[in-house]
């Protein structure tokens, strides 16, 4: 009997339509190692959060063992390939709803990646590779103004790291 293959790409592969679908922004966050082709410039502790929205990437695709696309860093167009065991949440940007994944150590873990590899500059927030499930923080409600209600949530969307 052959191996069985992971469910890992289709979930990443549902929570992406799922997304879209809504209207939200899809965001994979990944731990990256010497198997991971990413502007490393863009990578702090390991770790990458890159927009996998439809106009954010050119020739997306989410095979079951590489996420491959191509996007502009800095105005600078750049080939991206991302093995799926390194991938370790799918999510969308406005909510936080989405899925983490556990990424064993050796497996993305970014210790393959020379600690002078990694610059840090500005990135996006940073998920950590010790979470189980990822639960969306509400929204509090806007204060009313004087002159009406306000159509929306205020600031970033939070996402809250769940141990269990």
């Amino acid at each position: 009997m052959s191996e069985e293959t992971s469910t890992k790409p289709y979930l990443i592969r549902a929570i992406y339509e799922w997304c879209t679908d809504n209207g939200y922004t899809p965001y994979l966050a990944v731990q990256v190692d010497d198997q991971t082709v990413v502007p490393r410039d863009f990578v702090k502790n390991g770790e990458i959060v890159l927009n996998i929205s439809a106009l954010a990437t050119s020739r997306l695709s989410l095979g079951n063992e590489f996420v491959d696309f191509q996007a502009r860093f800095g105005g600078v167009a750049r080939a991206i390939s991302v093995p799926i065991r390194n991938v370790s949440a799918v999510y969308a940007r406005e909510n936080g709803h989405g899925m983490a994944f556990e990424v064993t150590r050796g497996e993305g873990q970014g210790h393959d990646v020379p600690p002078a590899a990694l610059p840090a500059p500005q990135s996006p927030p940073r998920l950590t590779t010790d979470r189980r499930s990822l639960t969306p923080v509400e929204n509090t409600p806007a204060k009313s103004s004087p002159d009406g209600p306000d159509d929306g949530p205020k600031g970033k969307p939070k996402l809250t790291i769940v141990k269990p």
